[in-house]
């Protein structure tokens, strides 16, 4: 996987660039572990958590702790360039397309996939008809078995 594929519609690397300069415009100093780690968050369709970016990233920054994964993700949250995704597990996962699309989730093994679908607005709508909430927005997902669980369990 190269920062040069296809994720969203732009490439990573055009991804990347721009939240490079969304950074510096903002007066954040680049690093290379900060971008090592915005650009392996770029590059990834699994929605990583905290220490799956730690294990990725360690070899090649061996000195870079769990701590500095949090204080950039946190930036990285703050500038509007990930989302943080929970789901009562305890363990948050981080995605970098910031575009309107929902997520299938494994039952067996947790992997998150994108999909897209055209946006649920009237749900929203409905939802505000119904409750009186002013509603700023939706997360849906679906659940089920990966393919990859699906067939070992045929085996």
């Amino acid at each position: 996987m190269t920062i040069y594929g296809r994720k969203g519609g732009r490439t990573v690397h055009d991804k990347l660039e721009s939240a490079l300069d969304k950074l510096k415009t903002t007066g954040v100093r680049m690093t290379p572990q900060r971008h090592a780690i915005l650009a392996y968050l770029l590059e990834s369709p699994t929605h990583p958590s905290v220490d799956e970016i730690y294990r990725a990233l360690e070899k090649k920054f061996p000195s870079m702790s769990v701590a500095t994964i949090y204080n950039n993700l946190k930036l990285f949250l703050e500038a509007g360039l990930v989302r943080e995704l929970t789901y009562g597990d305890g363990a948050s996962r981080f995605d970098a397309d910031m575009s309107s699309h929902y997520h299938a989730i494994c039952d067996i093994c947790g992997t998150i996939e994108d999909f897209d679908c055209d946006p649920l607005t009237e749900v929203e709508s409905l939802a505000a008809s119904e409750t009186g909430f002013q509603v700023s927005r939706h997360r849906m997902e679906v659940y089920g078995i990966c393919p990859a669980c699906a067939n070992a369990t045929k085996h």
